[in-house]
């Protein structure tokens, strides 16, 4: 008791707020998120400008480009996957006559298969803490049909989105910041986030921007003998297929190199494949980490490889359902065991998100009543994104000072934006990034938001900023005029 009044007492002596940014926890201050940033805040302050006063600003509305978040932009959803989603949240639709009348034959049988899964046929329970049983096996039979290869249930774990399968593991992995995980150079900044959050050190590997990205073997064997030589073990590698923020698809035989090395240098590999379905050149096609080992002959006993699906993007981009999962082989019984402990600390994935993760894998195939209307929408998502990349990556690499790979796949360019020492000149005395500078200007004058490169990482001396390739296709004309209009004036008002 008197403890207790001397702690009050001296809390109340000092004046101190009893939480502040010197007493919360420093991996929480460390950690960033570029994505969602300053840039993303100073937008939403201006969008609310606009609602109070729609004539204070010189543009109408804010072009949210820094995110994958597709059916913000306009996209629909497919009408396959939310008839099911719908009859499985309402199973009361099911004995309705008029339910014939308004939903496909083949959405109203998915919907009864998914309710037998799905113990006492409720959605609105809690489930397994891996996920349903039956959807694990939905989903590890799709993995096969991709594959190729046996897939099982037993490994997949259903998380609410990729990310938090992602945080599970830098959990399980990280035991303090001599831990280090190598993480592509860009990245997503998610990894670098979950990296500090869990206390562990960020081993970086460039891409190489020259040849469209690439992921050199020998470039990993460098970062790792340096992170070594400084005392750190690397427990694991990050590699993003196809690639975010940087677009590429990795080639098969550059793939095989990455899991020869893993297996060699004992590192588990995280495959991050949640844009499997986006491919937009018809000279490269997804293959999934674990098909590549497979196809070397590697075994569970060879290489611990967990790979991440999502069905927030792919043509789905059901961003708002939050549905996802992994699938982990590798990994001894007793680790396992210590997987699924963290998974129960969180009870269960949202049920919705578990049925539209089976969704994707287990879409309508030929003879089903919606197959030809399912096919029309995926590849009109699909084919539509492939042009908008091209026609902005053409714009991009057509304004003075700009160069821009092309996106084979995921839903994003990564321009290279050469600045001039005037423009650095001010970025610094503004206390911001270069590509920071850049990228708050074009908001303010167009409503345009795209994320700074810096929120991504880059070759030092390097600046870019990411641009996602999701507004409609007839908005995409009048983005490039006002980028056009608003570059040509930055680079004159800061000409060396």
């Amino acid at each position: 008791m008197a403890s207790a009044m001397v702690r009050t007492m001296s809390t109340a002596a000092a004046g101190a707020a009893p939480v502040s940014l010197d007493t919360i926890n420093p991996k929480v201050l460390k950690c960033e998120y570029a994505v969602r940033g300053e840039i993303v805040t100073h937008a939403q302050n201006l969008q609310q400008e606009l609602q109070k006063n729609p004539e204070s600003l010189p543009f109408d509305k804010i072009l949210y480009c820094n995110i994958g978040n597709p059916q913000s932009l306009g996209q629909q959803p497919v009408t396959f996957f939310r008839e099911v989603l719908s009859l499985c949240d309402h199973p009361a639709l099911l004995d309705k006559s008029e339910t014939h009348a308004l939903y496909s034959s083949d959405a109203i049988e998915r919907a009864w298969q998914i309710l037998d899964k799905i113990p006492g046929r409720a959605t609105g329970a809690y489930s397994h803490s891996q996920g349903i049983k039956g959807l694990r096996d939905e989903i590890a039979a799709g993995i096969a049909a991709r594959d190729g290869f046996h897939a099982s249930g037993d490994n997949i774990f259903l998380t609410d989105g990729a990310s938090p399968a992602v945080h599970m593991m830098m959990q399980l992995l990280i035991r303090s910041e001599k831990d280090g995980i190598l993480c592509p150079i860009p990245q997503y900044p998610l990894y670098s986030a979950s990296i500090a959050l869990h206390g562990g050190s960020l081993v970086p590997y460039f891409l190489d921007e020259e040849t469209g990205w690439g992921l050199e073997v020998d470039e990993l064997k460098k970062q790792l003998e340096e992170a070594q030589s400084k005392g750190i073990t690397v427990r694991a590698i990050v590699v993003i297929n196809p690639g975010n923020p940087t677009g590429q698809v990795l080639a098969e035989e550059n793939q095989k190199k990455i899991v020869e090395f893993c297996k060699n240098e004992g590192l588990v590999l995280l495959a991050d494949e949640v844009y499997q379905e986006n491919i937009y050149v018809e000279d490269k096609q997804f293959h999934s980490f674990k098909k590549i080992a497979r196809s070397m002959g590697y075994t569970d006993d060879d290489l611990p490889l967990v790979s991440f699906q999502s069905v927030s993007k792919g043509y789905y981009g059901e961003c708002g359902k939050r549905g996802g999962y992994m699938e982990v082989i590798g990994f001894s019984a007793d680790v396992r065991e210590q997987i699924y402990k963290v998974a129960s600390v969180n009870l269960c994935s949202n049920v919705s998100g578990q049925i539209l993760a089976s969704l994707i894998m287990n879409p309508p195939k030929a003879g089903d009543e919606s197959y030809e209307s399912f096919m029309v929408e995926k590849d009109g998502i699909l084919s539509s994104l492939a042009r908008r990349a091209k026609a902005l990556e053409e714009a991009f690499n057509s304004l003075e000072g700009i160069t821009c790979n092309k996106a084979e796949g995921a839903m994003y360019l990564f321009p290279l934006i050469h600045l001039s020492q005037k423009a650095i000149g001010a970025a610094q005395a503004a206390g911001t990034a270069p590509d920071a500078y850049y990228a708050r200007r074009l908001l303010e004058a167009t409503g345009i938001v795209v994320v700074p490169g810096s929120g991504f990482g880059q070759v030092p001396g390097t600046w870019h900023f990411r641009c996602t390739i999701l507004p409609q296709e007839d908005k995409i004309p009048s983005i490039i005029s006002k980028f056009k209009e608003f570059h040509e004036k930055f680079m004159d008002e800061y000409r060396d």
